[in-house]
């Protein structure tokens, strides 16, 4: 398998459902394409925009071949990390075999606190589990709702005793000042949540963006990823992943992919997430969709 560093604007794609709670493939594969045609480089699937807390390892399996099977998996990021091993590992395996560009995993967040060498000894397992499918590992960093985060010691501590397998992370932190460390690890990729901070990648180290909000324009990130000094450009980006991230991000994001595609089935989330039905919310929404397609 031929490793490719990942490196520019990754949108987090949902996944949809339909009224029985099974993932529509069709309505996954035309918005992955869309994305993918429009402006992304890589996508990110089945991470927590994705759902894939919320799925079985079966589902997230069986997403995970259709995906292979609709588009290049050569760009495509796959969520495999669980709280147990041998699931990661099963997933993570899974990934290589069908020709995914890497893995992100999370810490193994259901026992906390936990040292930081059983953040090690657990990742070291990983690796050495799925030797003979050596997929790259991007590091899945979320405290506020893992409860762990990854320090930078110990990211550098992973990147430099496997150099072959982990490669960088994703940082959903939200915190630039913990990202800017993490771009120091030599060879590290590293991937804040949001696409404002593209302005600031070449200064900061950074090697592109991994957010849900880049579903909805993914085309003006990645203008701002080639003209990172384009300060019109900023704004807009900036001022779009603001407004939507001002509601509910998941449904917020999934109705607005609705309203491109005309496809009711994006309205569905699953539990614990809620629909949005707030009259407001949605005019306001609807208001981001209209702007979404004159940037367009």
């Amino acid at each position: 398998m031929t490793q490719t560093r990942i490196a520019g604007v990754i949108a987090a794609v949902p996944t949809p459902f339909d009224h029985h709670g099974d993932i529509d493939v069709d309505a996954f594969t035309e918005h992955a394409r869309w994305c993918l045609a429009n402006g992304c480089d890589f996508l990110n699937v089945l991470g927590t925009t994705g759902e894939a807390n919320s799925l079985s390892a079966a589902q997230r399996s069986a997403l995970m071949t259709k995906a292979a099977q609709g588009l290049d998996g050569g760009r495509l990021m796959v969520g495999t990390g669980t709280p147990d091993l041998q699931t990661t590992v099963a997933l993570t395996r899974r990934a290589f075999d069908l020709g995914f560009a890497a893995a992100l995993v999370l810490p193994p967040y259901y026992y906390k606190p936990v040292e930081e060498d059983g953040l090690f000894a657990w990742f070291a397992e990983l690796v050495r589990m799925t030797d003979e499918t050596p997929v790259p590992i991007y590091l899945y960093n979320f405290p506020q709702l893992t409860g762990i985060e990854f320090s930078p010691a110990l990211s550098a501590r992973l990147a430099q005793a496997f150099p072959e397998r982990v490669h960088g992370a994703k940082d959903s932190s939200g915190n630039l000042g913990y990202a800017r460390e993490l771009a120091k690890i030599e060879g590290f990729g590293v991937f804040p949540s949001s696409e404002a901070v593209l302005a600031d990648a070449d200064r900061d180290g950074y090697a592109g963006c991994i957010s849900a909000t880049v579903n909805i324009d993914p085309l003006s990130s990645q203008q701002l990823w080639r003209d990172q000094q384009n300060a019109g450009l900023l704004d807009e980006v900036g001022g779009l992943r603001r407004a939507i991230a001002a509601h509910p991000l998941i449904p917020a994001v999934k109705h607005l992919v609705g309203r491109r595609t005309g496809n009711a089935v994006w309205n569905k989330v699953m539990p614990p997430q809620l629909t949005i039905t707030d009259r407001k919310r949605l005019d306001a929404l609807d208001t981001l969709h209209v702007r979404a397609l004159a940037d367009a």
